[in-house]
């Protein structure tokens, strides 16, 4: 029988590959920390499900190699968006 833990684990690493999801949007949608997530994933999962921990592991490294491409198009439109206000309240 699993543990809530153990069932928390194995459910943040079916979500996360069948979404190729984030830690963080995983972590939003279970209603946990991220640091929660991230530990059930990487120490306590390959303890309960090696093949599943092998699985979300490559989402998740896929996910810290694009980061910092998600970080730059987040920064581009946070500026074109401070723009576009500061455009409007010239103009009004």
């Amino acid at each position: 029988m699993k543990t809530n833990i153990e069932e928390r684990a194995c459910d943040l690493a079916v979500y996360i590959i069948e979404n190729k999801a984030t830690v963080r949007a995983a972590a939003h949608k279970f209603g946990i920390s991220k640091s929660t997530v991230h530990k059930d994933l990487s120490e306590r999962l390959k303890h309960y499900n090696l093949p599943l921990y092998r699985q979300v592991k490559d989402v998740l490294e896929q996910n810290k190699a694009e980061r910092h491409i998600r970080g730059g198009e987040a920064t581009r439109r946070k500026y074109k968006c401070k723009k576009l206000n500061k455009t409007i309240t010239e103009r009004g």
